[in-house]
């Protein structure tokens, strides 16, 4: 079964096919943000692409409604389009690139796969907000999680590195790049994760703050006057390592200028780096322990630099690197010794493998 795999983003959209072996046969980014000819595009890959059978979409967030991968159809994709105010970035696009798809390929099953489905088995401790019962019964409010799609991949394939099952295995996965979110995976299931409702929450990302005092949203708005949509543009899209710097939300470039003597760029690393370090030790509670870190993501796989000062701060929790292992290899691999616990694993982000997983097991 040849799968395309889609993952819509805010300014593009991501197209691969794997074959059944999960191979990549052919792959496309179309820049969404300035494009008036989506359909015309979408139509040219189908075109030049050899023949899918089902096709498989990322959706960030599923909401209460979805809690696996259902197979699409009008009644679905109308459930989903109630869900939009919940990830106004990501969802409707996917919904464009669903609507769109159906029309050039209407043969074709398509099955949507939640970045929120990996954290339904996350127990209602570590679910649920302290909020009013109105709240959290009516309104539907508590800790959904996010990056699911890649958590589930990153524990998956870390558990074949260390040749052990991942019914045996405690992981924190540390998906990171411009959004960044960790999870405690215990035997193979989520019990805790880092974002909550919103993908705001928790780690400091790009230009995401990641979690703050509530009350600190209310006095922007009670005493600067800002509105509730200028306190989302600058939370999200003002803050995290943008914010801190002042000059970039690339932690490439901010690792530069911090080491060339920029002291903005220095707290704005030591804050990024310290959040993933107490997060890490907090994500090690609910599973009494760790048996590996998984780094994957854009900055978790390519960056050892990061690697190395995030486990320079974990040795009380058994972690070590050897140094001679790390940043070694592009590919999937392991920084700490053979045979100790915790190992510290990189591997590279596949949420197209786990979306195609999905889709078989749903169609087979």
């Amino acid at each position: 079964m040849r799968i395309l795999v889609v993952n819509a983003g805010s300014s593009s959209l991501k197209l691969s096919v794997l074959d059944d072996d999960n191979a990549l046969i052919a792959s496309r980014e179309i820049a969404t943000s300035n494009s008036n000819d989506l359909d015309g595009q979408l139509e040219n890959f189908l075109d030049t692409s050899p023949g899918v059978d089902a096709i498989g979409h990322r959706v960030v967030h599923g909401g209460t409604a979805f809690t696996r991968p259902v197979v699409l159809n009008e009644n679905i994709d109308e459930a989903l389009k109630a869900l939009a105010d919940l990830d106004p970035l990501h969802n409707p696009p996917c919904l464009c690139a669903i609507r769109t798809l159906q029309l050039l390929r209407p043969e074709v099953p398509q099955v949507a796969c939640f970045d929120t489905s990996f954290h339904t088995t996350m127990p209602k401790k570590a679910s649920t907000y302290a909020i009013p019962q109105l709240w959290r019964d009516d309104w539907g409010i508590h800790r959904f999680g996010f990056h699911g799609l890649s958590h589930a991949w990153a524990s998956r394939r870390g558990s074949e590195l260390l040749g052990r099952p991942l019914e045996g295995l405690r992981l924190v996965t540390a998906h990171i790049g411009a959004g960044a979110s960790l999870a405690a995976v215990a035997f193979g299931k989520s019990v805790d994760t880092t974002m909550g409702f919103t993908p705001m929450e928790g780690l400091v990302m790009a230009t995401r703050s990641g979690s703050v005092d509530p009350g600190l949203v209310l006095w922007v708005q009670r005493q600067k006057g800002l509105s509730a949509g200028d306190v989302e543009s600058s939370l999200d899209s003002e803050s995290g390592l943008l914010g801190l710097s002042n000059e970039s939300s690339d932690l490439r470039r901010i690792i530069t200028l911090a080491d060339d003597g920029n002291e903005k760029a220095k707290l704005a690393y030591e804050v990024y780096v310290y959040r993933i370090q107490t997060n890490v030790a907090a994500m090690c509670a609910p599973m009494n322990g760790l048996d590996g870190l998984v780094f994957t993501g854009g900055a978790g796989e390519a960056s050892s630099r990061l690697r190395s000062d995030v486990c320079a701060g974990l040795g009380f929790l058994g972690v070590q690197l050897v140094p001679a292992l790390v940043g070694n290899s592009s590919d999937d691999h392991m920084e700490s010794a053979a045979g100790l616990a915790p190992a510290v694993l990189v591997v590279k982000a596949r949420e197209d493998i786990e979306i195609a997983r999905h889709v078989r097991q749903l169609l087979n």
